[in-house]
């Protein structure tokens, strides 16, 4: 089983859902980083349940506990070593559906992968298990505290409701003025309805999310295998419940004329810069200095408190009505997340640009 992601920066996350703990092992962090723990408890209490009526209302404190790796704030260079323990874990309310394959979930998957359970709630194959991403991903954005570079992410559009095109030069604060993490707020209340409505229903829906890098120097990424749109597209794929991933005008751009679609390049202030962005920051898998731009798709969750028709694990016929604690919709809270995995990626990027450049 693959729990590893990065090349010189690499994560190791361990745990299940409905286990005692889950964290991680983050190595290959620079000795002498200074970890900023107030933003790992803020990142964390951004992804946290039980913060909106139509999120789950499982309870967590979420509180992160270093083992390993780091003294009086900083890093030793070492392997940092940490868990967030699970206090709100309820494997009772699964019982009743433990020899139910779920529809849409990954538990019929994982059986005929492993010949057994993946555990109550779906243990590895949860959301919850990510949750050490969040807190690598603060870490890597504190190696990246000397670079230009900023990760911002936002909501663009939740079931068929997206935000305005004409949107541009989206700040935090525009962001996170609502607890959708949506930038337009007559979409944002749109929105809302669209997700009460739901709630009410006992059904879910999906959506999407913008990320914009900014301040990537050119350069970063490797021209085959490593392309640095892969290596995003990686990270952001093994997020549950994601069903795509597009960078730059993604798949617009295969209804557009070469002339309409290449990038001018000119030069201001001794500076390469596009006229455009339509590649979205990155030129045959490595960054051209502009800013990189990509949009990830979510399913609509499966967990859905309606009557449904499946398999029990001897393969017979049955029907199915989930409980317990679930997401109307992920979509806002997996915000902190995606901008974690695109820091991680970013900054294990750079530490290889490093190694290349060493003399």
């Amino acid at each position: 089983m693959v729990n590893t992601i990065g090349n010189i920066l690499r994560l190791t996350t361990f745990g299940e859902s409905h286990g005692p703990a889950i964290g991680g092992v983050l190595d290959g962090c620079p000795a002498g980083t200074v970890i900023d723990e107030q933003e790992i408890a803020l990142q964390l209490q951004r992804r946290m349940t039980a913060q909106s009526s139509f999120s789950s209302s499982r309870k967590e404190t979420d509180q992160v506990e270093f083992i390993s790796g780091i003294e009086k704030g900083v890093a030793l260079g070492t392997p940092i070593c940490f868990m967030v323990r699970n206090t709100g874990h309820q494997p009772k309310d699964y019982e009743n559906i433990k020899e139910v394959f779920r529809p849409s979930h990954a538990d019929y998957s994982w059986f005929a992968k492993f010949g057994a359970g993946s555990g109550s709630g779906g243990g590895r194959t949860s959301a919850r298990v990510l949750l050490p991403a969040v807190v690598a991903g603060c870490i890597a954005r504190d190696i990246l505290r000397s670079t230009q570079v900023s990760v911002l992410a936002w909501v663009s559009s939740i079931g068929t409701v997206q935000i305005s095109d004409m949107l541009l030069d989206i700040t935090p604060e525009m962001v996170h003025n609502n607890e959708l993490n949506c930038p337009d707020p007559l979409a944002a209340k749109e929105m809302l309805r669209l997700l009460t409505t739901l709630k009410k229903a006992g059904d879910t829906t999906g959506g999407t999310i913008i990320c914009r890098i900014s301040g990537v120097p050119a350069g970063l990424g490797e021209p085959v295998f490593g392309k640095l749109h892969a290596s995003l597209a990686h990270a952001m794929m093994g997020i549950n419940s994601v069903k795509a991933f597009e960078y730059g005008s993604g798949f617009e751009a295969s209804r557009m004329k070469g002339s309409e679609y290449n990038d001018a390049l000119y030069v201001k202030k001794g500076t390469v810069h596009t006229r455009s962005n339509h590649d979205g920051g990155i030129n045959g898998g490595i960054s051209n200095g502009e800013d990189i731009l990509f949009r990830i798709a979510f399913k609509p969750i499966p967990s859905v408190h309606l009557e449904q028709k499946t398999l029990d694990t001897r393969l017979k016929p049955v029907s199915v009505n989930i409980s317990g604690r679930h997401d109307t919709c992920v979509v806002p809270r997996s915000v902190t997340l995606v901008e974690s995995l695109a820091n991680l990626v970013i900054a294990d990027q750079f530490l290889m640009q490093k190694i290349r450049n060493f003399k």
